[in-house]
């Protein structure tokens, strides 16, 4: 079976998905043309909410790309994209902060980022054979390999939605950092929570579209078991 129900919902994820990266450039842009007040770089104000929160060995380094933005926990490094390393927008500011909310989760081993790690290894294993497990199982009408792929792809299922409480809370403690040390101002909020906002929605559309999926299959194992 090549069409199933299910991939309305899929097809509707992918479309949510599709809209929230234009919303996620298109808030980006719109944001980095406005100057904060402070007048600070995304590196100055990374580098501010750091210090103040004791992670003095935690460096602030450029990386090329848009919106290629991180925070590696094995080399202790919160990576800024160049727009956002040198430019002093609200955007920029946004993102930094968003990013050092990541090193500061990292410090107070926040329940969901620590789970995150322990299962990144598995799921980059997983991932990957995943795929070929399903679609042989379909092509063959093996429903033992249909079953072996639901197993293996769950995973990455479950590192998508333990991913949402993450982000969730890097952008809550980004705003919250923003404000109580003087940051932004309050007419600076809306902008902090458009370009937060469009982000966190690119993480629920892929959730979405992986769990509806990963419904899918579970329906075709339970359709063919009692076939």
């Amino acid at each position: 079976m090549f069409f199933h129900p299910m991939d309305f919902l899929i097809f509707a994820a992918f479309g949510l998905s599709i809209w929230a990266q234009f919303k996620v450039k298109g808030n980006f842009n719109k944001w980095a043309k406005v100057d904060a007040s402070s007048y600070k770089t995304g590196a100055e104000i990374a580098r501010q909410i750091l210090d103040q929160n004791g992670l003095y060995q935690v460096r602030v380094e450029p990386v090329r790309g848009t919106l290629t933005d991180h925070y590696d926990p094995m080399a202790r490094v919160v990576r800024l994209s160049e727009p956002v390393y040198y430019g002093h927008s609200i955007a920029s500011i946004s993102v930094a902060s968003h990013e050092v909310g990541h090193a500061i989760q990292h410090k107070e081993a926040y329940g969901a980022l620590v789970l995150r790690h322990k299962m990144f290894p598995v799921v980059n294993l997983t991932s990957g054979i995943a795929p070929f497990m399903l679609i042989g199982g379909l092509l063959l009408g093996q429903l033992n390999l249909i079953g072996l792929g639901i197993i293996l792809f769950s995973f990455a299922v479950a590192f998508q939605l333990i991913t949402l409480p993450v982000e969730f809370n890097a952008s809550s403690r980004a705003k919250k950092l923003m404000i109580s040390e003087g940051i932004i101002t309050n007419n600076e909020e809306r902008g902090v929570n458009k370009v937060l906002g469009a982000a966190a929605l690119t993480y629920v559309a892929g959730a979405l579209m992986a769990l509806f999926e990963l419904l899918k299959f579970i329906m075709i194992f339970f359709q063919g078991d009692n076939d």
